[in-house]
């Protein structure tokens, strides 16, 4: 696992996946993954290549006679072997920007792995609410059902009247519809979570567990957030970025110096007379001198740190406002579960009360309906919670800070 706090964990998929396990094979096989880890070879390869040192060259040249010559001619040659010095002056920095480059990319991949996991973790925590959304409508369907049976029957005695009936048909209908909206967003989640994990569409996972991540130590994340720079891996992978294109700027400026050339040659003309030498070229900044290029790395260079800055901010005021967020989801989490107990608590004595006769079906089911609506109200402010904790997960780069685990110590 690319989190340290999960470096090591029992993977068992005979008994079923669990919110950690899908994460596990997430990483291990996402095919988006997969791709990235093959470019890990080329950055790999580019850094050993900014390590070389450039070649000499090897000039030479063999001048035949044309026509017939004047006595003892000959044919001439010339060898020689030459050096590109600037080639030595901007090795170091050219090796220290790929190196810095190959750690961005390497960070950059850790970066894309926990990427992966919060998105396994939001999978799940959707499917978990999604079945059980889905069972409480299937309660709900069935108690309105046998209600819209009964109702049905009781027209034909004449007890109610046929808009009893059809009141209750269109309830049946419209739980009907939602029911089926919410099996699409559980198939589409299904492929959602396949395609993640890199298998074949008609596959079928078996998740078990709860997504359940504990309460929040709000004084810990807000300590955290002075800390993001070391704890993410994309911010780690930036502060990298600069390095490699501070260096690639410094390599810039050193190549403003001429470009020198020194050789060695030997050579012999038409006649024999054989002569050997020492041959320096030289470059003359005057029109380029590589001011383009410096003013190129330059600007790029203060880019990068400005989308470092950006990086962070946006960071810092996201975790911001998922901890209010969080605030207030508890307060209405809170409060729809006091809703539920109530109205369990209520429909459980209806229910003795329309056993004993004392009040009707449409009352009983009507606070039993209550009951499952507000019991679904629970559930979907509980996956919201979980969710804003998953993407918290990835903001902080790391496991959240507990209360549980603060009062334990």
């Amino acid at each position: 696992m690319p989190l340290p706090e999960l470096a090591a964990y029992p993977f068992d998929a005979s008994n079923g996946l669990d919110m950690t396990e899908v994460a596990m094979l997430a990483v291990a096989n996402n095919p988006q993954l997969k791709i990235a880890r093959d470019g890990l070879g080329i950055s790999h390869a580019q850094a050993f290549a900014a390590g070389l040192l450039p070649d000499p060259q090897l000039g030479m040249t063999n001048d035949y006679l044309a026509s017939t010559s004047a006595l003892g001619s000959t044919s001439a040659f010339s060898l020689g072997i030459s050096y590109a010095v600037n080639g030595l002056l901007t090795r170091s920095a050219a090796k220290q920007a790929a190196q810095a480059s190959e750690r961005q990319t390497d960070l950059n991949l850790l970066w894309q792995e926990w990427q992966v996991v919060g998105q396994a973790r939001l999978l799940f925590v959707r499917n978990v609410a999604q079945q059980k959304l889905l069972s409480l409508l299937q309660q709900q369907r069935a108690m309105l059902d046998a209600r819209y049976e009964k109702t049905r029957q009781a027209v034909g005695l004449g007890e109610v009247t046929l808009n009893a009936a059809n009141l209750d048909l269109a309830m049946l209908q419209n739980l009907e519809t939602a029911i089926n909206a919410l099996s699409r967003q559980i198939n589409a989640n299904q492929h959602d979570f396949n395609d993640l994990l890199g298998l074949t569409p008609d596959a079928q996972l078996q998740l078990v567990g709860e997504a359940d991540i504990p309460a929040l130590d709000e004084a810990r994340v807000t300590a955290d957030i002075a800390h993001l720079a070391q704890r993410r891996p994309d911010l780690r992978a930036l502060e990298f970025g600069y390095e490699s294109q501070e260096q690639r700027f410094r390599q810039s400026v050193l190549a403003q110096f001429p470009a020198l050339n020194i050789g060695f040659n030997r050579a012999r003309d038409n006649f024999a007379t054989y002569t050997q030498g020492i041959g320096i070229s030289m470059s003359l900044p005057i029109f380029n001198g590589n001011r383009g290029n410096v003013a190129i790395e330059q600007a790029t260079r203060q880019k990068l740190h400005d989308e470092y800055q950006l990086r962070i901010n946006t960071a810092v005021s996201e975790i911001g406002r998922i901890l209010q967020d969080q605030k207030l989801l508890e307060q209405q989490l809170h409060h729809a579960e006091s809703g539920v107990i109530a109205l369990e608590l209520a429909a459980n004595n209806a229910q003795a009360a329309f056993d004993a006769g004392n009040i009707d079906s449409q009352m009983y089911s009507s606070l039993r309906t209550a009951s499952l609506s507000k019991q679904a109200e629970a559930i979907l402010i509980t996956q919201n919670l979980l969710e804003q904790r998953v993407a918290l997960l990835t903001l902080l780069g790391g496991e959240l800070p507990e209360i549980a685990q603060t009062e334990n110590k």
